[in-house]
């Protein structure tokens, strides 16, 4: 029989995290649509000290192998800028190749989308995402995906306005949006800042839907393995976390 928790149990797990946020608030996420004055679509994203600036090309055409189908596509590239982080790091096109990391999130921005994009409705046209971290403070992924929503969201208005996409076509079939969870010195917590997620037990990422349904967790368990309980736990704070940005998104429209 599971004993009850103790006062002193209760205090721990309602004590304030390292900058003073609940287990279950965001970071201050700011949105600033039309950062970039020649992209189809961009915005500036800002989960507390992550930055991240996303912008949408939009471009009649397809890929070779998508053309004469009469469906478009979305992909997306991430990269981290020298200084994003407390140490420069070096250039990967000077490297000459892309690190498999780079490549793992760039493949997730872009899955992340074309799960609510009807592509058939967006006609064979591409429409290709730059997700560039200006600032690292964790969670630049999650970051990444839901400020290349907006930029999306901006880019095919665009086309819809400049090329032969129908104004009249539904080519979003939902929004999109991404957090990140973990457990760090036994508390689940949402939106892991830097000093957290080094920190973590436990570190997951969650893209959601508007409807609220999962187009990708990635979790990983960095020490002890985490329990059933803990997974649901963390989902919860997940889906409050994307339900809140998402409200956030629909904000940065109406301004």
């Amino acid at each position: 029989m599971n004993a009850e928790p103790t006062t002193a149990d209760r205090t721990a797990a309602d004590a304030p995290r390292v900058d003073g946020r609940g287990p279950g608030d965001l970071r201050e996420v700011r949105i600033t649509r039309g950062w970039l004055d020649h992209a189809e679509g961009s915005c500036l994203i800002e989960f507390g000290r992550t930055r991240v600036l996303c912008a949408a090309s939009f471009t009649e055409g397809v890929p070779r192998w998508k053309k004469g189908s009469g469906s478009g596509w979305v992909t997306a590239e991430y990269a981290m800028l020298p200084r994003a982080t407390n140490s420069r790091s070096m250039r990967e096109s000077v490297k000459g190749r892309i690190g498999g990391r780079t490549h793992e999130i760039s493949r997730l921005i872009g899955r992340s989308l074309r799960a609510v994009v009807d592509l058939e409705a967006l006609g064979e046209n591409t429409i290709q995402i730059d997700c560039d971290v200006l600032q690292a403070d964790g969670g630049t992924r999650t970051a990444a995906i839901t400020g290349a929503y907006v930029a999306l969201v901006d880019a095919i208005q665009w086309g819809k306005r400049h090329t032969s996409v129908p104004a009249a076509a539904t080519v979003l079939k939902d929004s999109v949006a991404a957090v990140s969870v973990g457990i760090v010195d036994g508390r689940p917590l949402l939106d892991l800042e830097y000093r957290e997620d080094v920190a973590a037990d436990t570190d997951m990422n969650v893209v959601m839907t508007g409807a609220g349904g999962f187009v990708e967790v990635q979790g990983t368990a960095e020490g002890e393995p985490f329990s059933h309980e803990e997974l649901t736990a963390l989902l919860g704070l997940a889906s409050d976390g994307c339900r809140d940005l998402i409200q956030k998104q629909l904000a940065a429209f109406q301004n």
